[in-house]
C-alpha cells in the first residue's frame, strides 16, 4: 500500500534525473537573425517616415521624400531573402510578425504620449511632433508594408518557380517593382492625400517609387552576396 512518504510524482517529459541543465533544442540557420534584421529595419524606418524632407536636385529641382527612405529598401532587400530561401510560408511569417510589431510600437508610442508628463518635463511638445503619430500615417504605413511585401514575395516565389535556381536578378528586380509600387502608392495616398497639394503628392510619390527601386537594383550584388552566405548556411536548404 502506497503511503504519503513512499509515493512519488511522475517525471515528465522534461524532466529528468539527470543533474545537467536542460535547455530548447538549438535553432540551426539564419531565419531567427533576418527576421530580427527585417523587424528592426521595419520600426527604424517608420519612425523616420514621420518626417518629409526635401532636396534640389542641381539647386534647382525640389525633390521630396520622406526619412524613412534611408533605410526603408533594405527591408525589400531582406524581404527577398526571407522568399527566395525560406519560401512563402516562412516569409509570410516575417511579415505578419513585422506587421504586429508595428502596431505594438504604435500603439506603446500613443500610451506614452497620452501619460501625463511629470511637471517639470519641458519635452513633451517635442516628443509628440516626432513619436505622436497621426492615425492616418500609422494606417498608411501598415497598409503599404502589407501591401508591398506580400506582392513582393508572392511575385518573387512565383517567379522562382519557372525559373528554378537560375536568373536570380528577374526575380529581385520583379518583385521590387510590382512591391514597391504598391507600398508607395499607398503609402503617400493614405498618409497625405489631401493634405498636400496634387503636384507635391505626384513628386513624393514618384520620387519616392524610383528612388526605392533605384536603391535595391544598385544593392543587387549586395543582396546576391547575402543570398549566397544564407543558402550555405541552410542545412535544410533545397
Amino acid at each position: 500500500m502506497t503511503t504519503p512518504e513512499t509515493a512519488r510524482t511522475p517525471l515528465t517529459r522534461n524532466e529528468s534525473a539527470s543533474t545537467t541543465a536542460q535547455y530548447a533544442r538549438q535553432i540551426v540557420g539564419n531565419y531567427d537573425i533576418v527576421v530580427a534584421l527585417f523587424c528592426g529595419l521595419l520600426l527604424i524606418s517608420n519612425i523616420g517616415a514621420t518626417k518629409l524632407i526635401e532636396f534640389r536636385l542641381f539647386g534647382l529641382v525640389p525633390i521630396i521624400a520622406d526619412g524613412g527612405a534611408f533605410l526603408f529598401p533594405l527591408t525589400y532587400v531582406l524581404g527577398d531573402v526571407l522568399a527566395e530561401v525560406y519560401g512563402m510560408g516562412r516569409a509570410r511569417r516575417a511579415i505578419i510578425l513585422g506587421f504586429a510589431l508595428s502596431i505594438l510600437a504604435s500603439l506603446s508610442f500613443l500610451a506614452v504620449n497620452s501619460a501625463p508628463p511629470a511637471t517639470d518635463w519641458p519635452n513633451q511638445a517635442a516628443w509628440n511632433a516626432v513619436l505622436g503619430f497621426v492615425p492616418r500615417i500609422v494606417l498608411a504605413s501598415l497598409l503599404g508594408y502589407l501591401a508591398g511585401q506580400f506582392l513582393n514575395a508572392y511575385v518573387l516565389v512565383r517567379i522562382k518557380e519557372h525559373t528554378k535556381e537560375g536568373r536570380l536578378w528577374a526575380r529581385l528586380v520583379g518583385s521590387t517593382v510590382v512591391g514597391e509600387l504598391a507600398d508607395t502608392v499607398i503609402f503617400c495616398t493614405v498618409a497625405f492625400g489631401g493634405l498636400v497639394t496634387v503636384g507635391t503628392w505626384a513628386n513624393y510619390t514618384v520620387v519616392g517609387y524610383i528612388y526605392k527601386v533605384t536603391v535595391e537594383v544598385v544593392c543587387l550584388p549586395i543582396t546576391y552576396a547575402v543570398i549566397r552566405a544564407v543558402k550555405r548556411r541552410e542545412p535544410g536548404y533545397a
